[in-house]
């Protein structure tokens, strides 16, 4: 029989004075050599260890409940804390460690390692542990409640943001009311874009809007969406030239928490929210060409990622875009993605100028007119034959836009029954009238002279400007090389209207 080895008197002593008191607290408490062999174990540490005193007594106490880590990994005797206490005389305290039942099970503990001292010399140490299963349970249950009420959180903040945008489709029908509902006109150039939106309103194709800003692009792909199946569900409208680069894909696509700096919160983005209805992209030509590819993926697949998330979503949105660029042009210039041009473009609209349509005018006034007193509460102003036929002859560089806000301000500044266009700029702005001959024939030198007064105004309207958006050549509709060797070939010299610009 094995001979155990003594336990040393100020173990017994320790043993005497305070396992009755620690035991009735429940709490395990075991003595342990310089050589780290057990040498007393209480009661306490019995239950929870499941193993009795006589087996680990004078047994190494690491080797039986402290040899692995919660993972099953070794846990080396020398950073062992228990045997540091002994070692270098310091008390230890370590609260999310486990010890190892006698069945194989891991026990959650924390526990303390003092150093026991005889005669000033250190002689081994004394643990004094508890287990902490339940505490340990509770906290798991806590944090994965913590977790779901965070999910739900998350949830209704998405729902939030979902319905706040649908609440602005909302609004944005509700002020339509108050304006443009349809596309107001009898003109052929009117009637070709109610006859291709009746074609293309019940399919899934893609329609791409074109046509100079405020010629009432929205309006058409408003019109569209109305006709369709998809009009249960809202339209969801987003300017590709309002948003800045860097949050592009998030207000496409969403992000989950954490997936950049201020991403508290996972948010839907703008494909999200139009599932099962209709994504509107105005100035489409804006789009970064890092996620064209991405819109592209969309729009065959119906399928994307939100930033900073693995896992693939599919939406079923009926995509309408419009710009008032020349996507061809930026195809060419390599801004634009050549196959994403051609998605785009299965279904092409041209939103026509007002100076196309001018036998519109009477009903346009009519319409806004109307709309104007109501909103402002007037009563229903009048408008002259004369006054009508006055802005038939105007050029409407800012189309039907121009034309709705000056409306609306003359009724806000008019005093009596009556509609006065009397601020209806006269320099230089009134549409070129073709003097006709005798016979009615309008001449070579007629179509000259109407090229030339047209481009005088492109000039005096721009500032001397011939480049850009705002430039002479897209206020005409022709390229800034055609229109820059037209004025050459007129002897038109655009540095007076430059200086004009500048006074």
């Amino acid at each position: 029989m094995t001979q155990l080895p003594a336990i040393p008197p100020v173990f017994q002593q320790f043993e005497q004075q305070n396992q009755l008191i620690l035991s009735a607290a429940g709490e395990g408490i075991y003595g342990v050599d310089a050589e780290g062999r057990a040498t007393f174990v209480n009661p306490a540490a019995e239950r929870i260890l499941g193993w009795k005193a006589e087996e680990l007594i004078g047994n190494n106490i690491h080797l039986a409940i402290h040899h692995s880590h919660n993972d099953g990994t070794d846990y080396c005797a020398q950073d062992c804390p228990i045997f540091a206490a002994f070692r270098d005389g310091s008390v230890r305290r370590v609260e999310d460690e486990v010890f190892w039942r006698r069945d194989g099970h891991p026990v959650p503990v924390e526990y303390t390692s003092t150093p026991i001292f005889d005669q000033g010399k250190r002689v081994g140490a004394v643990v004094i542990f508890r287990d902490v299963s339940e505490r340990k349970t509770a906290q798991t249950k806590l944090h994965a409640t913590m977790e779901a009420l965070r999910l739900a959180l998350e949830q209704v903040e998405q729902l939030k943001h979902k319905l706040e945008l649908e609440n602005a489709y909302l609004q944005q029908e509700i002020s339509d009311t108050f304006s443009s509902q349809a596309i107001v006109g009898t003109s052929p150039a009117v009637q070709q874009i109610n006859y291709q939106i009746q074609l293309v309103a019940p399919t899934v194709a893609t329609v791409l809007v074109t046509g100079e800003s405020g010629t009432g692009k929205e309006l058409i792909a408003r019109a569209i969406h109305r006709v369709s199946d998809r009009n249960q569900r809202p339209l969801i409208r987003v300017n590709c030239a309002a948003i800045p680069p860097e949050l592009f894909e998030s207000e496409f696509f969403g992000h989950v928490r954490g997936a950049f700096s201020g991403a508290v919160c996972a948010r839907m983005g703008r494909f999200e929210v139009a599932d099962g209805g209709t994504l509107f992209l105005d100035e489409v030509s804006e789009l970064p060409l890092a996620l064209q590819g991405k819109l592209l993926r969309v729009l065959q697949d119906g399928e994307f990622e939100r930033v900073g998330e693995s896992i693939t979503r599919k939406v079923d949105v009926r995509v309408i875009t419009a710009t008032n660029r020349d996507l061809k042009q930026g195809v060419e210039n390599g801004t634009f993605r050549e196959d994403l041009y051609f998605r785009l473009n299965v279904f092409p609209i041209r939103s026509v100028p007002l100076r196309e349509r001018l036998e519109d005018i009477p009903l346009l006034v009519t319409h806004f007119l109307k709309a104007s007193c109501q909103r402002f509460h007037k009563p229903l102003l009048k408008i002259s034959l004369a006054q009508i036929q006055r802005l038939q002859e105007y050029h409407w560089p800012g189309n039907i836009r121009e034309l709705e806000n000056r409306i609306e301000r003359q009724v806000i500044l008019s005093q009596g029954d009556k509609l006065v266009l009397d601020d209806l700029p006269h320099h230089l702005q009134l549409r070129p009238q073709v003097v006709k001959t005798a016979n009615d024939t309008v001449t070579e030198q007629d179509c000259r002279q109407v090229q030339y007064q047209a481009m005088v105004d492109a000039l005096a309207r721009c500032g001397g400007k011939i480049y850009g958006a705002d430039g002479a050549a897209q206020l005409l509709g022709i390229k800034p090389t055609t229109l820059s060797s037209r004025l050459k070939k007129s002897g038109i010299n655009r540095q007076p209207f430059l200086m004009a610009s500048l006074q």
